[in-house]
């Protein structure tokens, strides 16, 4: 029992802190004003469950995510494989850094929904004004993360493997790369969480479908339930996604210990 339990402890813990929660909202939605403008957890979940079959508007709620998550997927590759490259670039080229690092400081910090206007400019409504917002959730965190790998590779063992005769195209494949792919996974993790949490910002821009949409309709009409369920779509997808993506990066990262 007790190697099972050292092995589950994380999940363990993670739904008691859950079902806690959930007893709090319940009791406070109950015993207190707190019911008056908050729908208690049996009504969201129930509701949240049954949208699968009944849907909210056009579409179930499988399709509202399946929708969100193609909404991410595109402008967070793209973020992804650029940031990875300008991240190398800025890492091991001091030209690249002078050059790209002052603009990388200066947007990083601009949250993407302060994007929006110029978004619909540019973009205009249609789907590009939402890969956009999507894409800088994404590519500042990949770049400086990927950055900070390159950084943190020993001097002392890319010096030795110089004196050994390596090339650019060996120092980077033996030393390098092996050092940079676990902060590149950590940018992506961080960045997957980033660019699903901008979708709620990035599906106000005229969208009739997505869990975002359902949270922003739910707003117009003043129907919290249809917020609160919009709000549980997007928490247990969001988890759904990091969760894989930690699975992902521990068998490819075996050799790190990060997260235990």
């Amino acid at each position: 029992m007790k190697k099972v339990y050292e092995k589950y402890k994380r999940i363990y813990w993670g739904v008691l802190g859950i079902f806690i929660f959930i007893c709090i909202w319940y009791a406070a939605t109950k015993f207190t004003g707190f019911g008056n403008i908050m729908p208690d957890p049996i009504t969201v979940f129930g509701g949240f469950f049954r949208s699968f079959v009944k849907p909210i508007g056009t579409k179930t709620m499988a399709l509202h995510i399946l929708i969100s998550l193609s909404r991410v997927l595109v402008p967070y590759v793209i973020g992804g494989v650029l940031g990875v490259i300008v991240g190398v670039l800025m890492g091991w080229y001091k030209l690249a850094d002078a050059i790209l690092m002052p603009y990388i400081q200066m947007i990083r910090p601009i949250p993407p929904i302060a994007w929006i206007p110029l978004s619909i400019i540019w973009f205009g409504f249609d789907e590009s004004s939402k890969y956009f917002l999507i894409f800088l959730a994404c590519f500042f965190t990949i770049a400086v993360t990927t950055y900070n790998g390159v950084h943190s590779v020993d001097d002392t063992l890319v010096r030795a493997a110089r004196m050994l005769g390596a090339n650019d195209r060996q120092l980077f494949t033996t030393i390098v790369l092996p050092t940079t792919v676990p902060y590149i996974f950590s940018g992506l993790q961080v960045a997957l969480g980033s660019a699903w949490a901008t979708i709620v910002a990035a599906e106000m821009i005229r969208s009739s479908e997505g869990v975002g949409w359902l949270i922003v309709r739910g707003q117009d009409v003043g129907n919290m339930e249809q917020i609160m369920i919009g709000i549980v779509a997007i928490a247990l997808t969001g988890l759904l996604i990091t969760t894989l993506m930690r699975v992902l990066e521990n068998k490819l990262c075996a050799w790190t210990v990060r997260g235990k």
